[in-house]
């Protein structure tokens, strides 16, 4: 339950990466500034207000594809979407790296602060909320919409950032599968308390928000069931992960795309018994990095002389 390209805009591509606007934004565009019509005194200053909102999603997200890049990893596209923003990022699967690519995006909100901070001192020294209420207005709400995206993203609840961050410094202690386990289980603790509080407060978007939610502590608890068994698989010897490092496990897991036929790309170095295809690329069963099966071979040891 994540958005995609599918059904999106595609606004502009930087630093290699595309960012694209979900359909849906525009049309809770809309909705969000009309019951926003009288705070300003023109729908100008909404439609800013809103944009402001866009614009400290997307840094977010940029934050989190940027720090993700800087480790090695994968982030080529952002989709915002009314409930947010999603950068899909692919860090390398090492808990420090996972660590910064998440913690990032929060950090950019951090550094956003202080700036809108100043500003709203400045308006508040200059006296704008009499000469000129409607700047006021927006600088209170920016500050206000900034700390609210950095607190909620910081609670710690799985797949939110706060979330992942725990289960990163988890992945230090308890590795793996059982750090996204335990993740995803305080997961859907913490999203009925969010069910609970959108209750109370008859929130329609915190209630989305947490289905949201919901969906993706499901679909983070199955993944870490796959992450388990497949760790308990046995290994091949001779060979390791050029990503992760871990030898690649023995049998029939891979299949061909020509004849949809199961062996093992090492045993046969990477071609299909059935149908001889070659496959260039090989792919982690851990991870998910592809490379060239020549890659995974390790070389024996060197002999002391």
């Amino acid at each position: 339950m994540m958005p995609t390209a599918q059904g999106s805009i595609k606004l502009f591509r930087f630093a290699g990466i595309d960012v694209f606007l979900h359909w849906s934004w525009f049309a809770v565009a809309m909705i969000e500034i009309s019951t926003r019509s009288g705070t300003y005194s023109s729908f100008v200053w909404n439609a800013l207000e809103y944009l402001a909102l866009f614009l400290i999603v997307l840094m977010h997200e940029f934050g989190h594809s940027l720090a993700c890049r800087q480790v090695g990893g994968k982030a080529e596209r952002i989709v915002l979407w009314p409930l947010g923003g999603v950068a899909y990022v692919a860090p390398p699967q090492r808990p420090g790296a996972t660590l910064w690519s998440i913690a990032a995006g929060p950090l950019v909100n951090v550094a956003l602060a202080p700036i809108f901070v100043m500003a709203l001192l400045v308006s508040s020294s200059a006296d704008w909320a009499s000469t000129m209420p409607n700047a006021d207005r927006l600088i209170t709400a920016v500050c206000y919409v900034n700390f609210v995206i950095l607190c909620f993203n910081l609670l710690p609840i799985y797949p939110l950032d706060g979330g992942q961050i725990f289960r990163s410094l988890l992945w230090f202690v308890f590795g793996r599968a059982r750090s996204l386990t335990i993740a995803s289980i305080g997961g859907f603790i913490g999203v009925a308390c969010l069910i609970g509080v959108a209750v109370v407060l008859q929130s329609f978007w915190l209630g989305i928000l947490s289905v949201f939610i919901l969906f993706n502590c499901w679909r983070g608890l199955l993944e870490a069931r796959l992450l388990a068994r497949v760790a308990r698989l046995p290994r091949r010897e001779g060979f390791s992960c050029p990503e992760c490092k871990q030898p690649p496990v023995r049998g029939a897991y891979w299949r061909c795309a020509r004849c949809s036929n199961a062996f093992d790309m090492f045993e046969t170095r990477a071609a299909c018994p059935n149908c001889g295809a070659q496959f260039p690329l090989t792919h982690c069963l851990d991870c998910g990095a592809a490379r060239p099966v020549e890659q995974w071979v390790v070389p024996p040891p060197v002999p002391p002389r």
